[in-house]
C-alpha cells in the first residue's frame, strides 16, 4: 500500500497531539502546581490553601473558590528552583509541539490536495516548492518526541520536590492538579510521537484497515494508467498460485 496517502494513523496522532498541547496550555497558565494547607490552630479561623503556580500565586479559604489574596506579579520572585524551570521550559515544550503539529498538518494537507503525478523523465524540471510528506512526519514525530520529554522531566522533579518538602518539614504540601496535567499531556504527545514514527516505519508493512488510507484513491483524470487486459477462464479452468502470474491450467474432460 503507499504510504503517500492520508492515513488514520496521522489523523489519530495529530488529534491526540493538539489535545495534549490544550492540556499542557492549561496547566502552564493555571495556578496549581503546588498547594500548600495552612491549618490554624484557633477552631473559630477558617483554614487557607496556598496555590503556587507558574506565573501567578492564589491564597484562598480551604473548601473555596474564590482568590482572597492574588499574586499577579509571583512570577518575579517565584524561589523554587523546579516551578522556575518549570516555568522557563513549557512554554518552549509547547512552541516545539505546535511547530510540529503544524509540520504534520503540512504534510497531511499537501497528501490530501497534490495528486499522484507520474516521476518525471530525465531532463524534466519540476517548478514551484516540493513538500515530502512523509519527511514532515518524521520531523513532527522528533519534535514531539522532544516537547515530551522537555515536559515531563521538571513535572517528575515537581513531585519529588514535593515529597521531599513534607518529609524534611511538614506534610502541608501536595501536589497541584497542573501537575498532573502537564504529566498526562507528555504522555499524550509522547503516543503521538509513537504513532508518528509507527506509522512511518511500519505502513508499507501492515495489512490491518487502521493503516489503510482514508481516500478511496486518487482522481481518474489525475493519472493516466495504461490499458490492461483481463481475461476470462473457461468454468473449468483451474489456476495456479505459484506465483504473481495468473496461468489458466485448461482440464480436459473425457467424454460420458
Amino acid at each position: 500500500m503507499a504510504c503517500r496517502d492520508v492515513h488514520a494513523a496521522t489523523v489519530t496522532a495529530f488529534l491526540l497531539g493538539l489535545a495534549s498541547l490544550c492540556g499542557l496550555l492549561a496547566g502552564t497558565l493555571l495556578p496549581e502546581w503546588r498547594v500548600q494547607t495552612l491549618l490554624s490552630a484557633n477552631k473559630n479561623d477558617r483554614n487557607l490553601s496556598v496555590s503556587d503556580g507558574l506565573w501567578t500565586k492564589c491564597v484562598r479559604y480551604q473548601g473555596g473558590t474564590d482568590c482572597v489574596v492574588y499574586d499577579g506579579t509571583w512570577y518575579r520572585g517565584l524561589d523554587q528552583p523546579d516551578l522556575r524551570v518549570l516555568q522557563l521550559v513549557l512554554p518552549f515544550a509547547g512552541l516545539v509541539g505546535l511547530v510540529a503539529l503544524g509540520l504534520s498538518l503540512v504534510g497531511m494537507c499537501h497528501t490530501a490536495s497534490s495528486p499522484a503525478l507520474p516521476t518525471p523523465g530525465p531532463g524534466a524540471t519540476l517548478n514551484g516548492c516540493l513538500v515530502n510528506s512523509p519527511g514532515c512526519h518524521l520531523v513532527a514525530a522528533t519534535l514531539l518526541l522532544l516537547a515530551a520529554g522537555m515536559t515531563l522531566a521538571p513535572s517528575l522533579w515537581t513531585l519529588l520536590h514535593t515529597a521531599e518538602l513534607n518529609r524534611r518539614y511538614q506534610p502541608i504540601w501536595a501536589p497541584g492538579v497542573c501537575a498532573y496535567m502537564a504529566l498526562g499531556s507528555a504522555g499524550g504527545l509522547l503516543l503521538s510521537s509513537g504513532l508518528f514514527y509507527l506509522w512511518y516505519c511500519a505502513c508499507r508493512a501492515l495489512p490491518s484497515p487502521f493503516w489503510q488510507p482514508l481516500s478511496s484513491g486518487y482522481p481518474e483524470s489525475a493519472v493516466s494508467y495504461p490499458t490492461t487486459l483481463t481475461y476470462a477462464s473457461g468454468p473449468y479452468s483451474r489456476r495456479s498460485r505459484l506465483s504473481t502470474i495468473e496461468i489458466d491450467i485448461p482440464v480436459l474432460l473425457s467424454p460420458s
